[in-house]
Parts: structure tokens; sequence; C-alpha cells
């Protein structure tokens, strides 16, 4: 029986700058939605605090997953033994249940609001959402470098550049209540924006939940591991497979690998957990090599795991 575990850790010159770029945009968008939803209160305006919501989810999905990756730098203990990795994959989940909560109880104000909407001066709310577009489009350029390469930047940069569009929703709600004096934009554009937020809580809902449930990362095909696995010198057979993320950029991986002439033991060990790290990203396997064909010794009810 053989025990492995790899981790790869890598760090390039560009994470400060990154850090940095990240750390300026969650200012800049936390100013910016505590203007906006101050403005929102003093002109009653459910447009501008839906969109302040919106910003408000990107700030806090930062601050949690920035509090989160702190905790998880905790060391290993005797009773948490992997140490407190797994809060950077609640924190989301945190994050996505207040989103929801949020969307759910202004869209109810604003189906409340359509059969008496109230005087919104139009002005002030073009000019706060209008700001808005600028702080996104600002934000987006500061991670503009790299984002096509770079799947975090390139979430961010897509993501700011909807929120732009969110924010230019509210400017042509802001324009048709001014010179229109169609008050129902107001309710109806919060609904459009609730509704937006909504379905990225909810994405992001279902996400969190698999990863809190250890399901096999989305970016994994587990027939394809189990594949490749079955395919190496010597294996003649694959079984107690599970792979599952331990935390932000973690993937761990269980597996039983039947090996009856199990030469080059350490070496085998060795070139299959980098080709399990290069090739999939699992970077914290744990091998057990069997040489025997029943392997009747790891199948018991108290820990059933099929096949």
């Amino acid at each position: 029986m053989s025990h492995s575990h790899s981790h790869s850790h890598s760090h390039d010159h560009g994470f400060a700058s990154g850090t940095r770029a990240f750390a300026a945009i969650t200012l800049i968008n936390l100013a910016y939605t505590a203007i906006e939803a101050g403005y929102g209160f003093a002109t009653n305006s459910l447009a501008l605090l839906s969109d302040a919501l919106h910003n408000l989810g990107d700030v806090l999905g930062l601050g949690l997953a920035w509090g989160a990756a702190v905790i998880a730098k905790r060391a290993p203990t005797d009773r948490h033994t992997y140490g407190w990795r797994r809060a950077t994959l609640l924190s989301p989940l945190a994050n996505a249940l207040l989103l929801v909560a949020f969307a759910g109880a202004l869209s109810w104000e604003a189906v409340r609001r359509f059969t008496a909407p109230p005087e919104i001066p139009a002005l002030p709310v073009m000019l706060v959402a209008a700001l808005g577009i600028a702080v996104n489009l600002g934000a987006a350029w500061f991670v503009r470098d790299g984002h096509a390469h770079d799947l975090n930047r390139r979430g961010a940069f897509l993501h700011l550049v909807a929120d732009a569009a969110v924010s230019l929703a509210a400017v042509i709600a802001g324009a048709g209540m001014w010179w229109l004096g169609w008050t129902w934009l107001d309710p109806a554009t919060a609904l459009l924006i609730g509704a937006v937020v909504a379905i990225g809580a909810f994405g992001l809902l279902r996400e969190s939940f698999d990863a809190a449930m250890d399901a096999v990362p989305r970016a994994i095909d587990q027939t394809q591991v189990r594949e490749f696995l079955a395919a190496q010198p010597g294996v003649t057979a694959v079984h107690h497979l599970h792979i599952w993320s331990l935390g932000a950029g973690e993937i761990a991986m269980t597996a039983h690998l039947v090996r009856p002439h199990d030469d080059e033991h350490d070496a085998f060990i060795d070139r299959l957990n980098h080709a399990l790290d290069h090739r999939f990203g699992i970077n914290h396997p744990t091998l057990q090599v069997e040489h025997g064909q029943a392997c009747e010794h790891d199948r018991h009810d108290r820990a059933p795991h099929g096949h």
C-alpha cells in the first residue's frame, strides 16, 4: 500500500500587481456602492438601490473571498487535518444566499410599486448611474491586461463590463422618467436588475453548494481521469476514485490502483502525481497501489464506494 500527497504551488511575478488591481477595484466599487445606495435612499429610487445591490454583491464576494483566504492560511491541526481551506468554498455559498435574499426583497418592493409608482427625481438617477458606467469601465481597464489568458482576470473583466451595462439600463430608465414621465420605469428597471442579480446568484449558489457537497469540480471530467489512470503502465484496474475541491486552487483525489507487478514504485508514483497536476490540475492526490486482484479489503458496508 502506498499513500502519496503532491502539493503544487506556483507563484508568478504578476501576482502582486494582480492583487493590487483587485484591491483597487474592490475599494472603488465599495465607495461607489455607498454613494449609489445613499442617493437611492435619498431619491426613493429602486433602480439605484437595485444597482447598488448588484455592485454590493461584487464587493461582498471579494470581501468574503479575501476573508476566507486569510482563514484558509491557518495551519492544519490534529482536529482540522486539512486546515481551514474549505472556508474558500463556504464564502461564495454565504454570498449567494445573501444576494438571493436582497434581490427577492427589492423585487417584491418593485412589484408593489407598480400600482402607484412614486415620483422619482430622474436627473440624480441618471447622473449617479452614469457615474456607475464610468466606475465599472474604469475598473475593467485595471484588469484588461492579460484577461485573454487569465481566467480569473477574464471573469472580473466581463463581470465589470456587464455591471456597466446594468448601470446603462438605469440611465435609460432615468431618461424615460425625465422626458416622458414614465415613473413605472423605476420599478421595472429594479425588477430587471433584480433578475440579473438572482440569475447570477443562483448560478453561484449551485456551484458553491456542489463544492460544499464534495462534488467533482466542473472543470474536471472524472471519466477522463479514470481512463488516464487505467492507461498507466502496469495498472489493471482502478476503483475508489473520488475527486473534490479542498479550497481555492486545490483539488484533492483518492484512487486505488491495482498494479500486480509494482516495479519502480516510487518513480511511478512521482510521475503520476506530476501528470495529474499538469493535465487535470489535481494537486493533492492520494494513491493506494494494490498488488492483488480481488481487493476486497476496502469493500465494506460502513464505507461503500461502489464499483
